[in-house]
């Protein structure tokens, strides 16, 4: 946008951090508010219902277009997007960014190793946040229906 004082889309680095957002806790603020120290512009890719079910064998608790406004409200994000194909490549093809953002949890895994290798043969970083220990979705999942049990 002509006299903006953003850089245009070529010249900033634009970064991807998905995740499925569920049940939006601290552990995905703090993901969020630290990926922004890798890139000046910040897309959050929520994964679908239907993705989620298929890679983790669960649905969400939260609806896919309740989760992208939740996590398209934060801040720290720019862009929210649905993703709904199985590989992040697929999202890279779209999007074009240049770091993907992931949880250190990844960081020496098997599948964090095939993430950086499949990106570093398109020129795209890895860039890993500290995983936050104490909270997660499947946690607060497990005390909801340990509660709705009673």
């Amino acid at each position: 946008m002509p006299g903006s004082d953003q850089p245009s889309r070529n010249e900033r680095r634009v970064g991807y951090a998905p995740g499925v957002y569920d049940l939006f806790h601290v552990g995905h603020l703090n993901m969020l508010r630290n990926a922004t120290q890798f890139c000046d512009y910040l897309i959050a890719g929520v994964v679908t219902d239907e993705m989620s079910q298929r890679t983790k064998g669960v649905r969400p608790v939260v609806p896919i277009d309740e989760r992208l406004a939740i996590v398209g409200a934060i801040r720290f994000v720019d862009e929210a997007v649905a993703e709904d194909v199985p590989h992040k490549l697929e999202m890279w093809e779209r999007l074009h960014f240049d770091v993907i953002i992931k949880g250190d949890d990844w960081r020496g895994t098997d599948k964090g190793d095939k993430l950086e290798s499949d990106f570093a043969a398109h020129g795209v970083d890895v860039a890993y946040v500290p995983y936050t220990q104490r909270t997660s979705s499947s946690m607060l999942r497990r005390i909801l229906e340990r509660e709705l049990d009673l």
